[in-house]
Formats: structure tokens, C-alpha cells, sequence
């Protein structure tokens, strides 16, 4: 399935969401701080990372999550790409939730695939709040219908075409090729499957939360039987704890994002900085667990919290959370089962482990 502009016969141009791909892709995670980018391969049902480099995004190139330099943001990947040893120069992207309009519809099972995606059209203009020569879509057919067996469920999901084509400007820049552009909330979903080692009983029957801690973002999922039953994004991330080392030290924003790293902050930084942080981190989980129980009949608190992103690896972080909202919570790996090449393994892929949600979900694709 292709990205379909609306107007008919209009030429396809990219693969979205549910495209497919005969070659490995490059799992490629854009964010205000960092590029990261990872190659797998599978063997039967095992994963093996072939390569991996994350590269440190240029200041303002990237402005909560929208690609203001699409060459600045492209060289940046292009270094990346440099550094990893990746061979495959086919990459999958994703845009952000926000930037999103998914919505389940329903139509006739009788209807053939052209007369679906005459209808899809159709439709889509009632639910898209965009003009739609402005507006890229795509659609796929989830099941039969549970309540009326003779209609089908349809996933639309919608964006802008300005983000798709900022994300495809940044990655032809580096020279690669933009094959799938996701979002990223079903990205997550698609990596998910990775943690389920560390899910009891494999994720299956069971509530786990997953909440991936970003530079400026975060988003919450619930799973249940590794599919999200729910998923918020919002406005937090470890971009806030650099800012106030910045601020508080004297230091640049390079400056700060590496003593953050690798330590050597002065004494009171624990006390007065990080361990305020950690708080704030705590809440957001609290009110987002508030937020999943209200927002529907028969919600049950999850019986799990796993957490991701770089403010994961924060030493403690998962004790103080679990002790707060009185859930077992632990620091998620996607690549706890996986092999690991040498290549991937010298540009430091186990340390970013927890950091990798996001891009391995979309080097899945790789595999659909």
C-alpha cells in the first residue's frame, strides 16, 4: 500500500504504514536530540543487530519532532549511516502521534479492493480537519467487523503531506531512500513484541504498561496481549534535565548532554537536579496511569510498567517508580534476546539499548 495523495490518478510516490519491503531497512529514529539508526536481521525467529550509530541532532534542526533543516538533519544521518556500516540504503521514518489522525471505519466485506479505496476516499474527507490536497493518507483493512460480521473495520490514518515529505527531504539528503514513513506510536507497538521477555507469561493475557521517555516527548502505551489498548503522548523529556544542567553550570547544551552522560557534575548535582528530575518522571507516570483508568469502562491497572528511552537509564530510576505508584517496573531492552555483531557492539548499541524503541520497531518492518 502506497502513501495516496487524494486527487485521483495522482501518482504514488511512498510506502506508509503498511508497505512492504523485499530488503532489510534501516530502522531511522529523528528526534530534537539524536539520530538513531539500526539494521537487523532474523534467522528463523531470532534477531541480530548488524548495525547501529546514533548521532547527536544539530541544535534547532529539529523543533519538537517537525524537521526544520532537512539538509542539516540529512548530513547528521548520513554520518550516522557512515559510522554504523550499514549496508542497506533503504530506511523506514516515522512521524510523531501528534502529527496523526488514525480513526477505525467501517464498510461493506462485499466490496472489492478498488471499491474500497474509492470509498476510503470518500470518507476520509469526513474525518480528516484538512484541506485534502494538503493531506497524505493511507488505510488498511484490520478484520471483520465483531458487532456485524458483513462490514469490515478499516484503519485510516492520516498526516499532512509537509511531514512526510520533511522526513523523505532529510532522508534523501543523507542519500538513502525513505521506503516506509510509520508513526510512531505503531512503531512502538511493532517493538513491543521485543520486550515480551520481560513480560510475564510473555505479555499474553496480561496489562503491561510501556512508557518510552524521549528527548522532548514521551509517549505511555498499555498493552494487552502485545497490542496497545491505549496510548497518550505528551510534552516531557530528558531535554529538560539538560537544560537545567545548562542552565545551572554554565554550560552549553553539547556541553550538558555529555556531562549528563558521562558524569563529572559537581556535588550537589544529585540532590538539588537529578533526584528533582526523577520526581517529575515519577509523576508523569502517575498521572498517566490516572489518565489510562479514566478513559474507559473496565480499566484495569496494568500488573507491569516497563520503561524506555534514554532517562531510562537514570541508575535507580525503575525502583523509585515502582515504590511511587506501587507497580513492578523495569528498564526495558529491546535487544535483550537478540545477538549483537562486533560492528554494532564497538558504536556502543548496548549502552543506547533502552533508547532503541522507536528505530528497532521500524527496522521490523523489514520483516512484515
Amino acid at each position: 500500500v502506497y502513501l495516496r495523495p487524494p486527487s485521483p490518478g495522482c501518482k504514488r510516490k511512498f510506502k506508509v504504514l503498511f508497505g512492504r519491503s523485499a530488503k532489510p531497512l534501516l530502522g531511522l529514529d529523528i528526534t530534537t536530540s539524536s539520530v538513531k539508526l539500526i539494521e537487523l536481521s532474523k534467522s528463523g525467529e531470532n534477531y541480530r543487530v548488524e548495525a547501529f550509530a546514533a548521532e547527536a541532532t544539530p541544535i534547532n534542526a529539529v523543533n519538537e519532532k517537525a524537521i526544520v533543516d532537512a539538509q542539516v538533519v540529512g548530513d547528521a544521518v548520513r554520518r550516522a549511516v557512515k559510522r554504523s556500516g550499514a549496508r542497506s540504503r533503504d530506511a523506514a521514518v516515522a512521524i510523531s502521534g501528534d502529527a496523526a489522525i488514525t480513526k477505525t471505519i467501517q464498510l461493506p466485506a462485499s466490496f472489492n479492493e478498488n471499491e474500497l479505496e474509492g470509498q476510503v476516499a470518500l470518507q476520509a474527507d469526513q474525518y480528516i480537519p484538512f484541506p485534502m490536497e494538503e493531506v497524505s493518507y493511507d488505510f488498511e483493512v484490520i478484520g471483520l467487523n465483531e458487532a456485524d460480521p458483513e462490514m469490515l473495520d478499516i484503519l485510516l490514518v492520516a498526516t499532512r503531506t509537509e511531514n512526510v515529505e520533511q522526513r523523505q527531504a532529510a532522508v534523501e539528503a543523507a542519500g538513502l531512500k525513505a521506503v516506509i514513513v510509520d508513526v510512531e506510536a505503531f512503531a512502538v507497538e511493532n517493538a513491543c513484541m521485543l520486550l515480551r521477555h520481560q513480560m510475564p507469561e510473555d505479555g499474553i493475557g496480561h496489562n503491561v504498561a510501556v512508557i518510552d521517555f524521549g528527548a522532548s516527548s514521551t509517549t505511555f502505551s498499555v498493552l494487552r496481549d502485545l497490542k496497545v489498548r491505549y496510548t497518550r503522548d505528551f510534552a516531557f523529556g530528558g531535554q529538560q534535565l539538560t537544560e537545567e544542567i545548562m542552565r545551572t553550570y554554565g554550560l552549553t547544551l553539547e556541553e550538558a548532554g555529555r556531562a549528563k552522560k558521562e558524569g563529572g557534575l559537581p556535588s550537589n548535582y544529585e540532590p538539588e537536579i537529578l533526584e528533582p528530575f526523577i520526581d517529575d518522571m515519577t509523576q508523569q507516570v502517575s498521572r498517566s496511569l490516572q489518565f489510562f483508568l479514566a478513559s474507559g469502562t473496565n480499566r484495569e491497572q496494568p500488573e507491569q510498567i516497563l520503561v524506555c528511552g534514554g532517562c531510562a537509564n537514570i541508575p535507580g530510576v525503575a525502583d523509585v517508580i515502582s515504590s511511587r505508584v506501587s507497580i513492578p517496573t523495569q528498564v526495558g531492552n529491546p535487544l535483550g534476546m537478540m545477538k549483537i555483531s562486533s560492528k554494532a557492539r564497538s558504536q556502543g548499541v548496548i549502552k543506547d539499548a533502552t533508547a532503541l524503541l522507536t528505530a528497532c520497531g521500524l527496522a521490523l518492518r523489514s520483516f512484515d
